[in-house]
């Protein structure tokens, strides 16, 4: 019997920044050419996981954990069985980041770092608009500091340098992964 060659953990790359930051724009252009590179990878986005777990979850810090901790389960499940993961997420509480840190194996943090006022720019999903008009009062880093991550890995900022500059620094991340 021809026997298989163990399998080796996949890396996780955490992609945490604002919203509208530009993290699931760089993990889907990222994602793409990786997997046209035939690199085995997966992509989990924070905002189809709250999708997925339902409509009850609103957007306090409760229930943006909650989302952390499903993300950081996917992410591990995919990494244990071989895959290489980009997580898209906000992650702005610190309970969330030390939950990522503690619970994900072989984890590399991304920081998509860009100003609130360039996001709020850029609002593709209406939220700083909501926010300016007092819709709601949840969007961290307009109601709230959004704080960067401690010593990531990797600092994408998407308001100086774009998208094509910054997605070979991705997948650089994972190259060396192969390698």
């Amino acid at each position: 019997m021809n026997r298989a060659r163990p399998l080796q953990r996949g890396t996780v790359l955490w992609l945490m920044g604002p919203t509208s930051a530009g993290k699931s724009t760089l993990a889907a252009r990222a994602l793409a050419v990786l997997r046209e590179m035939e690199v085995p990878i997966i992509g989990y986005d924070g905002d189809e996981v709250r999708r997925l777990l339902g409509p009850d979850l609103e957007f306090g810090a409760r229930d943006r954990l909650r989302v952390v901790v499903a993300l950081a389960h996917l992410a591990n499940k995919a990494a244990e069985a071989g895959l290489h993961v980009i997580v898209a997420a906000l992650t702005a509480g610190q309970d969330a980041r030390d939950h990522v840190r503690r619970t994900v194996g072989n984890l590399k943090i991304g920081y998509v770092s860009c100003s609130i006022d360039v996001c709020a720019r850029r609002d593709p999903k209406g939220l700083y608009r909501k926010a300016i008009s007092g819709e709601i009062d949840t969007l961290v880093g307009y109601n709230s500091e959004y704080r960067p991550p401690d010593d990531p890995d990797l600092v994408l900022d998407t308001e100086r340098s774009s998208v094509d500059k910054l997605v070979p620094r991705i997948v650089d991340q994972f190259i060396e992964a192969e390698s």
